[in-house]
């Protein structure tokens, strides 16, 4: 129950947070360019809290649902501006969203995604500057008949360079190797106190490499770690065998096993029959034979949900002044544009769109940062506000991009579309973001039944 309390505690105060960012900036902007706010919500429902502002002029509100927010402003309902026609003032009616010209609308329009993206920039600037605890790029095990054992890479080498990139973490050094899928790259490692280098090709997969531990796939490495048990499934083989949360798995059939993807490999390779796994509880090691289960997807598993710890001390990386204000816009847009290229290949079908989560698997990534510490939460918040910026600016109605588009076809137009196309299209703008929630929320659902 106090994990459930944090897990939820994190997801509202994260998304809250997101959202108060987004809204502020279409209520700061819409404010610096004179057009009258009436309020500015963060939450759905009934008012939790509310209050004026010190000109009487915006109510503030606190409402029960923390799932979303919006900034009402004066004239954004033509037909409610036509039934109070009467009773407006003239300094009211020159104040009314839509008596603005096209471009003071399209600045509010994209406002809350500029400041989503101002978020990210500001947050990736603190983790540089204060410091992020970071896997180190050393390699622990260089498997057998890899790339990287026929090129000469050892266990213990340290990780600098990746082409002309350099790397102070194993996440950096996998993302690197990302863009050279299908190309050749040059790595550079310190052995001792030598540099040497080493160039191979990594092949093209058919899986898109977004989705492949290029590392561990491709070049055949993998960091020091150990496999923690993180969650057992209940009546599932693992559970049976009598498996708890917390174990260390310390090998597999007899052999050491220190990655996800080697572990899941032997398991499906053992689809009915029973497999010896050794783990390690406390300061008592067991032996359990677990026979793993094909579920209603022709997934083979036993049940458990796995992570990675390091076996060495984290290390603290952090940034100068100039070297952080330049990190903070480069992971903004690296980001930015990853998350670009995860929505193109979601469309195309070259990832699946299983991989999409919903809120579930945000408020569980929310307090699992959260249980990290401050850097690794703001880290996350960073993520999702990139996220939300993108998605918003989606040219799809109701949304940002949707105003936006709006706005673009007025512009060219020389007057606004229809009150009757507007209705039909955004219509249809609330059944595609329906829809999506809907899978999502789905894709959720199945991730945390099936483990």
């Amino acid at each position: 129950m106090p994990e459930i309390l944090h897990t939820a505690l994190a997801f509202i105060v994260a998304i809250a947070t997101l959202i108060a960012v987004h809204e502020y900036g279409h209520f700061i902007v819409a404010r610096k360019l004179g057009v009258k706010v009436e309020k500015f919500s963060i939450g759905f429902g009934p008012a939790l809290f509310s209050w004026q502002s010190r000109d009487g002029e915006v109510t503030y509100v606190i409402a029960a649902i923390p799932l979303g927010g919006y900034v009402k402003m004066f004239g954004e309902n033509a037909a409610d501006l036509a039934a109070q026609a009467s009773s407006i003032s003239e300094q009211d009616r020159r104040r009314a969203f839509d008596a603005q010209p096209v471009w003071v609308r399209a600045a509010i329009a994209a406002a809350g995604p500029l400041f989503n993206f101002l978020f990210a920039i500001v947050a990736y600037i603190i983790i540089a500057w204060v410091g992020q605890e970071v896997v180190p790029p050393v390699v622990g095990e260089v498997y057998q008949a890899s790339r990287a054992q026929a090129v000469g890479i050892q266990s213990g080498d340290r990780v600098l360079r990746i082409n002309d990139r350099t790397v102070h973490s194993w996440q950096e050094m996998e993302e690197a190797l990302k863009q050279s899928v299908g190309h050749t790259v040059l790595i550079e490692v310190r052995r001792d106190e030598a540099r040497q280098r080493f160039r191979l090709s990594l092949p093209q997969t058919e899986q898109d490499s977004m989705m492949v531990n290029v590392a561990d796939e491709l070049l055949g490495i993998s960091p020091d770690v150990q496999l923690l048990v993180d969650a057992v499934m209940p009546n599932t083989p693992a559970a049976d065998a009598g498996l708890h949360d917390g174990d260390i798995i310390r090998e597999v059939e007899g052999l050491p096993v220190n990655n996800i993807r080697k572990f899941i490999h032997i398991i499906q390779s053992h689809k009915g029959n029973p497999v010896s796994i050794g783990v390690q509880r406390n300061n008592t090691r067991l032996r359990f034979s677990i026979a793993p289960r094909e579920d209603d997807k022709g997934h083979v598993r036993i049940g458990v949900r796995l992570s990675a710890r390091a076996n060495y001390e984290p290390e603290i990386y952090h940034m100068g002044m100039l070297s952080g204000i330049v990190y903070g816009f480069e992971r903004t847009w690296e980001m930015t544009t990853m998350t670009l290229q995860v929505i193109g290949k979601m469309i195309s079908s070259s990832i699946s769109a299983e991989n999409l989560g919903g809120p579930i698997a945000i408020a569980q990534l929310a307090g699992k940062t959260a249980q990290l510490g401050m850097i690794s939460f703001l880290s996350f918040l960073a993520l999702i506000s990139v996220n939300l910026a993108v998605l918003n600016l989606l040219p799809v109605p109701v949304l940002d991009g949707g105003h936006l588009l709006y706005l673009a076809i007025e512009k060219v137009r020389g007057k606004p579309l229809s009150t009757r196309v507007m209705e039909w299209t955004q219509a249809i703008g609330v059944f595609m973001i329906a829809a999506l929630m809907i899978f999502a929320f789905y894709n959720d659902l199945a991730r945390l039944f099936r483990g």
